[in-house]
């Protein structure tokens, strides 16, 4: 993980500044997907960090699908992965993988990071 792992909640909180409401949703497996979807949309910025740092089941990648859609064309979505989008096909159906991929470049502004992780280069240095 490079420097992104800080641009979540220095994002969240500039949202704050300006007096919009975010949240960093943390799925939980008691959660229903409608439930998750329903809290997502919800807010005025949607964070969804590390997809694909772990398998993703069936119902995980349908969940995340109806977020980003969900959200397409009506607020902001930030998210952040080790996987190119061209990747998100190794991670779910391809059929999912082309829509949601599809939804969350239309808009898109991508950055892309690089270089050693920040918490590895900070164990060197202790």
């Amino acid at each position: 993980m490079t420097l992104i792992c800080f641009l979540f909640p220095l994002l969240g909180l500039e949202a704050l500044s300006h007096g919009t409401c975010s949240v960093c949703l943390r799925h939980r497996i008691v959660d229903s997907v409608n439930k998750a979807i329903s809290r997502a949309t919800d807010v005025d910025l949607i964070c969804i960090d590390d997809i694909g740092l772990l398998p993703v089941s069936a119902d995980a990648a349908e969940g995340f699908y109806r977020v980003v859609e969900a959200s397409y064309e009506k607020r902001p979505l930030a998210i952040s992965s080790n996987i190119h989008p061209s990747g998100f096909d190794e991670l779910m159906r391809k059929t999912i993988a082309t829509a949601t991929v599809d939804r969350l470049l239309h808009h898109a502004h991508l950055c892309q990071t690089s270089g050693e992780s920040v918490r590895f280069m900070h164990n060197w240095t202790l």
